[in-house]
């Protein structure tokens, strides 16, 4: 079956891609304000490219083989509010996909080793979290772990990875630095599980939302979103981000507006949350960008 280049892109789910890339631009951003203080950080700035072309290659991978694991388990069907549809669909098979996944996660991991020869172990070690990861988060995402999966991947790993990437360097503040992105990003997936709680209810599998109920669900996904700025506010005050970055608050009537949204959330109504998960993905790319441009500019 001859598939378009447009069809390739799609299926990979690049709407999401904000999860991945936006550590990266956070990072090197944090570094960049380093740098300007007088703190000893050298940026490389094709490590930095590399490291964002890697995590959006994962990401991509990491989505077609979750992917075809939903579709073979029956997790995705065709009543399924946020399936991947060229699947069911029938557009792509799902071992195609699957074999796209595998080629892709051989792309990142070998742009991984080539990083890691640029700058140390720490980023082999990182990177062999990432890659298993990807490989089995469909496992996790099975058994309540999905969230944990995701906070530590995307939230730390690739923030702390693109930051020793691009630095050759480690330290504590790069680790806290990368939370509120974490809890942002987390907040995807946690938008994405509410919405299809009965759907993953009649299959038998364990998500976060399903155990805390629609209730829980509505208050995990808001307290997500209000620490991702609280954090950001306590880094502040502790003098490990410049005052200039008290501009992400510019985001925060976008983060009510989703949580309203949320609050909207019944029994048997889920689609009143349909795209939520889209929209949170905005959010973390608007909330990354303005916190990086506050970084390079101030």
């Amino acid at each position: 079956m001859r598939h378009t280049l447009k069809e390739w892109i799609l299926v990979t789910r690049p709407w999401s891609f904000p999860a991945s890339v936006t550590p990266v631009i956070v990072s090197l951003s944090f570094a960049f304000y380093q740098s300007k203080n007088n703190i000893a950080i050298d940026i490389n700035w094709l490590n930095a490219a590399l490291a964002f072309l890697g995590a959006l290659i994962f990401h991509a991978a990491g989505n077609l083989i979750s992917d075809y694991y939903d579709f073979i388990n029956k997790v995705d069907r065709k009543e399924s509010y946020g399936s991947n549809r060229m699947v069911i669909d029938g557009i792509f098979e799902a071992k195609t996909v699957l074999k796209y996944g595998l080629a892709l996660l051989i792309l990142g991991s070998a742009i991984g080793f080539y990083l890691y020869f640029r700058s140390g172990i720490y980023l082999l070690l990182i990177g062999l979290v990432g890659v298993l990861g990807t490989l089995f988060y469909y496992k996790g995402k099975y058994n309540a772990l999905g969230d944990f999966v995701i906070f530590i991947v995307f939230g730390l790993m690739v923030g702390v990875g693109a930051y020793y990437a691009i630095t050759s360097t480690i330290g504590c503040e790069i680790w806290l630095v990368s939370v509120p992105l974490g809890l942002l990003i987390t907040a995807i997936l946690h938008a994405n599980n509410s919405r299809d709680i009965m759907h993953d209810k009649a299959i038998g599998i364990k998500t976060p939302a399903i155990i805390f109920g629609i209730r829980g669900s509505k208050i995990e996904y808001a307290l997500l979103l209000i620490f991702s700025y609280i954090v950001v506010i306590v880094l502040i005050f502790l003098k490990i981000l410049p005052y200039a970055n008290f501009s992400v608050l510019l985001t925060l009537p976008l983060a009510i507006k989703h949580i309203v949204q949320m609050n909207k959330l019944a029994e048997n109504s889920h689609e009143v949350i349909f795209g939520l998960d889209a929209k949170t993905a905005q959010l973390v790319l608007l909330f990354a960008v303005v916190w990086s441009i506050s970084n390079f500019i101030f």
